[in-house]
């Protein structure tokens, strides 16, 4: 499983910091969505692969 880490904060209601591990990755004519959830799953996030890249790092 993916895991990424914010690089700043997100929306209002996510900390830099925050991690998130990534469920799916969808494409439909060449729209990417990825589904992250929090690390313990109470949160989910659907975000687009500009917002991806722009907020989140990926961590090991």
């Amino acid at each position: 499983m993916k895991r990424y880490q914010l690089r700043k904060n997100f929306k209002g209601e996510y900390k830099k910091g925050t991690k998130f591990n990534m469920i799916t990755e969808s494409e439909f004519i060449g729209v990417k969505e990825f589904v992250l959830r929090t690390e313990d799953f109470s949160e989910r996030l659907v975000i687009s692969e500009s917002e991806l890249n722009k907020y989140f790092n990926r961590i090991k």
